[in-house]
């Protein structure tokens, strides 16, 4: 049997990704040995040929070095379409259609609970809508403690801003509105690709890498997948299962 080397970042979202795509794999009668870790050690054991597949670089900018800075990987497929939003939770002031409303609105919340992984985007949009101006302030906290703020928020339809990527568990639902970006400042929608090893085609078959190319998981799909091991408590694996019978979404 073949063994496949399979790479995702040290994430549930990833691993939740990787391990639908490993369901594709296994299909396929290939056995899979994973690697995970920080970006650093991901960049350097693809460096050295240890990975033949990797899941997900989102390109064209937030892994923009991983697009043509590893020698010997290739990208391909599109699983999914990562886009940065501040969200409301649905029902709360509705009269806020877009971030430049902000800054005329009363009802909001002024403080900005934002998640240290995407404190860099919430500043670029504070700075560029000049919210600081208008009394708002941004409060980094880590990440699970900034979605727990989100869920709470959420549950209780308080007008609080929530700086969120989407996918993301706490999409899971629809219970979020985005807000319009005019000005464009938190960045452009990317495409969560797949990292190839080009030595790799010479051993996979040509329909696994068909298939593969053609898989689409979706932003609602990754979604679900992150909430089932989040909150209902399922492992990559189980989560992964529960998608492929059709079974995170409803029907």
């Amino acid at each position: 049997m073949t063994t496949v080397t399979l790479g995702h970042p040290d994430s549930i979202l990833h691993a939740a990704e990787a391990a639908s795509v490993v369901r594709v794999l296994e299909a396929h009668e290939l056995e899979v040995a994973y690697v995970t870790g920080g970006k650093a050690e991901l960049a350097a054991a693809m460096t050295a040929g240890r990975i033949d597949l990797f899941v997900s670089a989102w390109l064209p900018d937030i892994d923009a070095a991983w697009a043509s800075g590893l020698p010997g990987m290739e990208a391909f497929g599109q699983l999914y379409k990562p886009v940065f939003g501040w969200s409301l939770p649905e029902g709360a002031a509705p009269q806020v259609a877009g971030i430049g409303d902000l800054a005329h609105d009363e009802t909001v919340s002024r403080n900005i609970v934002a998640a240290e992984s995407v404190l860099e985007h919430v500043r670029q949009a504070v700075a560029a809508y000049g919210l600081a101006a208008c009394g708002f302030t941004i409060e980094a906290r880590p990440d699970d403690e900034a979605y727990d703020h989100a869920a709470r928020a959420i549950a209780s339809g308080e007008a609080a801003i929530l700086p969120l990527w989407q996918p993301n568990f706490l999409h899971h639902g629809s219970r979020l509105r985005t807000l319009g970006d005019p000005k464009g400042a938190l960045g452009s929608e990317q495409q969560a690709r797949m990292l190839l090893r080009r030595a790799a085609r010479d051993v996979l078959d040509s329909d696994l890498l068909d298939e593969l190319d053609e898989l689409t998981l979706g932003n609602k799909v990754v979604s679900a997948l992150d909430y089932a091991m989040r909150r209902e408590g399922m492992n990559a694996d189980e989560a992964a299962e529960a998608w492929q019978r059709g079974k995170l979404l409803p029907r």
